[in-house]
């Protein structure tokens, strides 16, 4: 897995991703949204469970060093440390932190584009969390935008993404990737919200 020469070898690579894991993709947001995460600050608390869960399995991926080398920047995208910061604002303990997703270099891509895509969709989930009496600087940091905002964050991570040279079997491990990326969210959201 190299960088491509030119801006425009594989292009289109994360588009190819959002069509292959759309379906999934759909799942979850159905069943975010039918858990009810922003009914209240416990169902909130639960929620960002799920997310210290989620990110939390993926700070390894965030801190390669071979995929910071492919993806330059990419430690500093990861907001695990942003959901610890909103757990202790709402006064519910750390969970311990989870196991490390374990995934080739080509699945991570495909991790990593279900984990910064989110942040695009976290925008509207953000707006629901004010009327819980939450903010980007109370309990609800890991859903504010960048200071730079959504779109150029996630522009740079496409260009960079689309910019890697794979061959076909890296690719079907990229989809592979994002779709076990889904799955996995699913699982932590059935299980945190089993009881409630």
């Amino acid at each position: 897995m190299t960088a491509a020469p030119s801006p425009h070898t594989e292009p289109g690579r994360c588009k190819r991703l959002k069509a292959a894991s759309s379906r999934d993709h759909d799942s979850v947001d159905q069943l975010v949204m039918a858990a009810r995460p922003f009914e209240s600050r416990e169902r909130y608390g639960r929620f960002l469970q799920v997310q210290h869960r989620f990110h939390g399995s993926l700070l390894a991926l965030y801190q390669d060093r071979q995929l910071n080398l492919q993806l330059p920047g990419l430690l500093a995208l990861s907001r695990f440390a942003a959901v610890e910061a909103d757990l202790r604002d709402l006064g519910w303990p750390l969970p311990p932190r989870p196991q490390p997703v374990c995934a080739t270099p080509a699945q991570a891509l495909g991790w990593l584009y279900c984990s910064e895509g989110s942040n695009l969709g976290a925008a509207f989930l953000f707006k629901l969390t004010q009327r819980l009496g939450l903010a980007g600087t109370l309990g609800a940091s890991h859903l504010a935008a960048h200071p730079d905002g959504r779109a150029l964050h996630w522009r740079e991570f496409v260009a960079k993404v689309d910019g890697l040279l794979l061959d076909e079997w890296q690719e079907a491990e990229a989809v592979a990737g994002a779709i076990a990326a889904f799955d996995s969210y699913r699982g932590h959201l059935r299980a945190v919200f089993a009881d409630a």
